[in-house]
């Protein structure tokens, strides 16, 4: 990967790790991180990824909330736009590509991108996050000081990478 890819990459990591610490929502960090780390600021988009957070609205069994988030920041860049739905020029089978190469990376790391999953693998348990004193365990686990830091800040540089990889980066 080319030296400003990999600045880009650095830079999205850190960003991720630090918006999922001080604000939380693994869905909403990621973009931020990587709409700040691209020059990329959507206020909508940001807004649409709220309720992704702990495998969509803290159940868990669904994907990964930082996995769905990169997944939208890849689509909003590369994908099929309204007005072109017919997509001759293919953007939609591009943007599935490099959704697979993302879910990949997930695979490889921890095994799998659904948010209960990747928990366990972490943490060796899961912890059922709309109950309160299951949310309150996995806080003290370290939920928001290194699990969910790391997982956003690796689906950010990852999702940098991808991009990089197929020299998609924006600007």
């Amino acid at each position: 990967m080319a030296e400003k890819a990999e600045e880009l990459a650095a830079k999205a990591y850190q960003l991720g790790w630090e918006y999922e610490k001080t604000y939380y929502g693994c869905g909403q960090c990621v973009t931020a991180a990587l709409q700040d780390t691209l020059g990329l600021p959507n206020d909508a988009l940001f807004k649409a990824i709220t309720g992704f957070g702990g495998g969509v609205g803290l159940a868990g069994d669904s994907g990964c909330g930082a996995y769905l988030g990169s997944v939208v920041m890849l689509s909003s860049i590369i994908g099929r736009t309204r007005d072109n739905m017919r997509d001759a020029e293919g953007a939609r089978l591009k943007t599935y590509a490099l959704a697979r190469k993302l879910h990949d990376r997930f695979i490889q790391e921890y095994g799998s991108v659904n948010c209960r999953d990747i928990i366990t693998k972490i943490t060796g348990r899961y912890y059922y996050l709309p109950d309160t004193e299951e949310f309150g365990k996995y806080i003290r686990a370290g939920a928001h000081d290194v699990i969910c830091p790391e997982v956003v800040g690796k689906a950010a540089r990852w999702t940098v990478e991808v991009l990089a990889e197929e020299n998609l980066l924006p600007g």
